[in-house]
């Protein structure tokens, strides 16, 4: 029998040459870990549209898509997580955390100081080696 896979996004959104990083709240899936925003695909929903839709409800911030990031496939027990990421920058918004228990602005090489949920190490990575 296979595991359900679930498409996510998730957003690298950068600033000034700062990439905001946003820590999960406590006591959930995943608890305290620090991951770059997005979430869960709707039926019928592109990608695109989703990480867009995402930032507006979790960050109160309007993006744009600058390109696509690495698609990522990671086994997180009960089910196998299919992530899209993206390189987007801010239009217009005042951050404002609706889902998540702090953030970080970061320099692409200071990321890998935070407890990162495994499925965005590979996005660390893709920004750490020069995305910008």
């Amino acid at each position: 029998m296979s595991k359900p896979v679930l498409g996510v996004t998730c957003a690298v959104i950068e600033k000034d040459g700062l990439i905001l990083a946003v820590q999960r709240k406590s006591g959930g899936h995943l608890s305290l870990k620090w991951e770059f925003p997005g979430g869960k695909t709707e039926p019928g929903e592109t990608p695109e549209d989703c990480i867009v839709r995402e930032i507006r409800e979790e960050l109160n911030l309007t993006i744009r898509i600058i390109r696509k990031g690495p698609l990522v496939d990671h086994d997180y027990g009960p089910v196998l997580i299919r992530m899209q990421s993206y390189l987007c920058g801010i239009l217009e918004g005042d951050l404002v955390l609706t889902d998540h228990a702090d953030f970080l602005w970061l320099l692409p090489e200071h990321l890998s100081g935070l407890d990162w949920a495994a499925a965005d190490l590979p996005v660390v990575g893709w920004v750490k080696n020069g995305i910008l």
